[in-house]
């Protein structure tokens, strides 16, 4: 296991603690990490006490018909935005038993960068039953899996400070 899949699970076993201290589920929404934060998790042993279930909607229609994101907001917005991820966390949560959901969308490269959305734009949106999403975009550097490895890292972040901000109030 390199240092990066390492630091991966031991971040992966924390938010399994958070969530398990809870009671909590978490779902996953994901676009260019392809479900690698499904997987960073599911390498928990136990993790089906606290992971409920991920959607990777790859595509336009994928977010669509899965998640629910309106037609209208991707052809607005794109798949890499804050409207994009708002609505496929928002749709994470109604599609599952969730307690709390990330969802993730972004320019992973080589391609597919503009100059509005470079490669390495990167859109999360955390969210937990009860409360409005929120979303945050990053600017990651390095090739596609650095991109790709980067996100799951701040996805999975997020979702522990999400269950911890939400479960103390």
């Amino acid at each position: 296991m390199s240092q990066a899949e390492e630091s991966l699970y031991e971040l992966a076993q924390r938010l399994g603690a958070v969530l398990a201290a809870r009671g909590w589920y978490m779902a996953a929404a994901e676009s260019c990490t392809g479900g690698g934060v499904a997987r960073a998790v599911t390498e928990i042993a136990g993790s089906s006490t606290w992971f409920e279930r991920g959607f990777v909607t790859y595509t336009n229609a994928a977010k669509h018909e899965m998640l629910g994101v309106p037609e209208e907001t991707l052809e607005r917005h794109g798949a890499v935005s804050a409207a994009t991820v708002e609505a496929m966390v928002t749709g994470a949560l109604t599609h599952s038993h969730a307690d709390v959901a990330v969802a993730v969308s972004g320019v992973a490269g080589p391609g597919g960068g503009t100059d509005a959305k470079p490669v390495g734009t990167v859109w999360f949106a955390w969210a937990s039953r009860g409360h409005p999403p929120e979303a945050h975009v990053e600017q990651l550097s390095g090739d596609r899996q650095a991109v790709r490895e980067q996100s799951i890292r701040i996805a999975l972040e997020g979702v522990i400070q999400e269950a911890e901000e939400r479960y103390a109030s």
